[in-house]
């Protein structure tokens, strides 16, 4: 069973509907005893970090997110839920969840519109069975004001221009981050997640 964290933001639905059609057992939970017993977790979300972090914190979820990632437990974030694993974000000049090292930056090119809307190309870094059937150079669906910055590089697997190169996948261990969402990207974002699934 996998556990779609609600903490009041997200697109649940979208991302339960997407693994629904891949035939996964899923429960949309902010239950702690619900995402203890889970086999893995997908954090989504949409707004702002400093909203973000303060849903999780009230509903205690940023305990239990932290104890059960660092126990193993396979992690997938996505837009949002990639930011909060950052040790802080200029969004509301927030401190996150810190289990990825590094900053989560605002788009400050004037050239470009803000927030990013639409598809943009992925570039992959290194090889990865999460692109396992997907072309290199494929395009998914963004939408973000924020880009991560880990100080770490080397967890890097998927790297993305938007006025600045920027993390949109990041491969850690049990854990695996988007900036796009793969809920969002059609068939593509449908065998991305498909990957994943097979990974855990």
């Amino acid at each position: 069973m996998i556990a779609i964290i609600d903490y009041g933001l997200g697109n649940l639905a979208s991302v339960k509907n997407t693994l629904n059609r891949l035939k996964i057992p899923v429960i949309i939970t902010s239950n702690i005893v619900g995402i203890q017993n889970s086999d893995a977790i997908i954090l989504p979300g949409v707004g702002s970090a400093k909203q973000g972090m303060e849903n999780l914190i009230k509903r205690k979820l940023d305990k239990v997110l932290i104890a059960e990632i660092k126990k193993g437990k396979p992690f997938l974030g996505i837009c949002l839920g990639m930011q909060l694993l950052f040790s802080e974000s200029e969004e509301g000049n927030v401190d996150c969840l810190n289990i990825i090292k590094g900053k989560v930056k605002q788009f400050n090119n004037k050239n470009i519109k803000v927030p990013q809307i639409g598809w943009n190309t992925v570039k992959q870094k290194t090889e990865n069975k999460l692109f396992k059937n997907i072309q290199k150079n494929s395009s998914f669906y963004f939408v973000n004001s924020y880009y991560c910055q880990p100080k770490d590089k080397s967890i890097i697997v998927g790297e993305t221009e938007y006025g600045v190169n920027f993390c949109s996948i990041l491969v850690k261990g049990n854990i695996v981050a988007t900036q796009f969402h793969p809920e969002k990207s059609g068939r593509i974002g449908q065998r991305f997640i498909k990957n994943w699934i097979k990974l855990i």
